[in-house]
């Protein structure tokens, strides 16, 4: 399963190096330290919070504050982990630690049921995954700190390297599955909630829609 979790998040990886790498330089350029760089890789470990997070700490802003962002931007965590309730069941002591990596990367690809995986080594499978994902990031994030501290850099437009990941997930996803309405849902909730609420209040609106859509969506499946 090591081979197999590494094959399947070499994609991830590239892009988390990348990202990381940025976030690295950023905090770099906002004065902060390596330490404290691998502080907020290694525990949040939560890409677009953590660029998010930068510039509310150098404008001064309250944790409070900070918190109270984080919990609305990750609302859709809250979809994920009950959609994993079934396949995290059994997962004994690293339960907590799955939890807690459960990023959107990781997310797509734990939850694609592959059929060359036996169930008996999904556990490895899950761990290994996670593992790796956050190891990239981590990764990245120490090499932008570092070298941000020896190397000027401009960091303008740095953080379109997240929706660019996002992107590369969202292809790979449809083109390895013949089931799109679940995609189709999300795209189609996102555009009309952005379009509805603006860019700043769209996402909680368009996380409550696709739970809704995808709930009658699998009702309607179990009564075919």
């Amino acid at each position: 399963m090591l081979k197999k979790a590494l094959t399947d998040t070499l994609p991830v990886m590239t892009g988390y190096l990348v990202l990381g790498f940025g976030f690295g330089i950023i905090m770099k350029t906002d004065g902060f330290g390596v330490l404290l760089t691998l502080a907020m890789s290694l525990f949040i470990y939560a890409g677009s919070v953590q660029y998010v997070a930068v510039g509310m700490l150098a404008g001064g802003a309250p944790l409070l504050v900070v918190g109270i962002t984080t919990l609305v931007m990750n609302a859709r965590h809250l979809f994920y982990g009950i959609s994993m309730i079934d396949k995290y069941k059994n997962m004994g002591k690293c339960k907590p630690y799955l939890i807690f990596a459960l990023t959107d990367e990781t997310y797509s690809l734990v939850c694609n049921d592959d059929a060359t995986i036996q169930k008996k080594d999904r556990k490895g499978y899950y761990l290994w995954v996670s593992l790796f994902n956050h190891m990239y990031w981590i990764t990245g994030s120490l090499l932008g700190a570092v070298i941000g501290s020896v190397v000027k850099f401009n960091s303008e437009g740095i953080d379109f390297a997240l929706t660019a990941l996002f992107l590369t997930v969202f292809l790979e996803q449809w083109l390895s599955t013949k089931k799109h309405i679940p995609a189709i849902i999300g795209t189609g909730a996102s555009l009309l909630c952005l379009l509805i609420f603006g860019r700043d209040n769209f996402l909680i609106p368009t996380m409550l829609v696709i739970a809704v859509s995808l709930c009658l969506y699998k009702e309607g499946v179990r009564h075919e």
